[in-house]
């Protein structure tokens, strides 16, 4: 086995802790955090040192980094940064953070879907009012979980942790994905969480079909990854194919549902209601109409945001880590063909 020291190179503000748990990976690890907050700020000598740098967006140019093997990002989704030089670089492995935050984002969605079944923003609107309706059995009448069906658009990490937090109210799962004829999780999947083997589902659609999981759903769930073949997939045509009195949950890019074709079927009621989380302009501009709609939740993109956030992070990059170094493969590649 090599004994080859192997510089790692962190522009995070992690703590002691952190840093102390990836150094225990092996002996073989040089580890140094780095306090620049631009490439800029960070000296050419230490680009050129680098063989494994872990990083949010702060990355060097191509020729500062002649040694560089891997990059490990600190998000899941890198739509954001993909047009950088560097991940030009085909003698560099990128890998992104997928999985580490599907637990809260899960969680969010699960949240969403019983406040708006149960119609938690019209009776927060009611309380402010401070009336005691005489039609409240029907007007606060909730869409129950138990026996609905919900629709996952994207069935990685994030969908399939929804799938297996919704099994105890007796839902029935379609899902949709890039690939449906591999219904298996090659990603990371923290220990007893997601769905890896795809066995949570009823039935699983291509993307290019997800007109019929449409219709048939009561709730819907975008969790795609932002790509060139995922912009826009949600338009006029598909928003008119869902089922009357359905729900849209959107935890997403900005980008993926075209925001003028939901506000106008918002408008018009021809859905339900509506949480979004993200927005192709954001923050989201004070005088966009979704915000005065009574039937929308809206949240400042805060679906992935956890107390615990670098903690996973830093399991995940472990992980990858002793991949690295036993020459195996690594956890969430980067595929630049695919666009995440």
């Amino acid at each position: 086995m090599s004994s080859r020291p192997v510089p790692v190179y962190i522009t995070l503000p992690l703590d002691e802790e952190l840093l102390d748990q990836i150094r225990q990976v092996s002996p073989r690890i040089h580890l140094t955090s780095l306090s620049g907050k631009t490439a800029e700020s960070i000296s050419s000598t230490v680009w050129e040192q680098a063989e494994v740098l872990f990083t949010d967006r702060v990355l060097p140019d191509p020729e500062e980094a002649e040694n560089l093997r891997w990059v490990q990002f600190h998000f899941s989704g890198i739509d954001h940064i993909v047009d950088h030089p560097l991940l030009q670089r085909r003698d560099i492995d990128f890998t992104t953070l997928s999985g580490a935050a599907a637990a809260q984002m899960a969680e969010y969605v699960v949240a969403m879907i019983l406040a708006q079944g149960h119609k938690l923003t019209d009776l927060h609107n009611n309380q402010a009012k401070a009336e005691w309706p005489k039609e409240r059995w029907d007007r606060f009448r909730p869409l129950e979980l138990r026996g609905s069906t919900v629709g996952i658009i994207g069935y990685g990490s994030i969908g399939r942790e929804v799938a297996r937090l919704l099994q105890p109210f007796g839902v029935k799962i379609l899902a949709a994905k890039r690939d449906a004829m591999h219904p298996q999780d090659k990603g990371f999947t923290p220990p007893g969480m997601g769905d890896p083997e795809g066995d949570l589902f009823t039935r699983l659609y291509p993307v290019e079909a997800v007109k019929a999981l449409l219709k048939e759903s009561d709730f819907v769930v975008v969790c795609l990854p932002l790509t060139q073949a995922t912009r826009g997939l949600i338009g006029e045509a598909e928003l008119a194919a869902m089922k009357p009195g359905s729900y849209l949950i959107d935890v997403s890019r900005g980008g993926i549902i075209q925001q003028p074709a939901l506000i106008t079927a918002l408008q018009e009621k021809k859905l339900a209601g509506a949480a979004l989380d993200v927005f192709p302009e954001e923050p989201l501009p004070a005088n966009n109409p979704l915000w005065k709609l009574p039937n929308v939740i809206i949240t400042p993109h805060i679906a992935g945001s956890s107390a615990v956030y670098n903690q996973r992070a830093v399991d995940l990059f472990v992980e990858n880590l002793k991949r690295y170094l036993a020459g195996s493969p690594l956890f969430n590649l980067y595929n630049p063909d695919l666009g995440y």
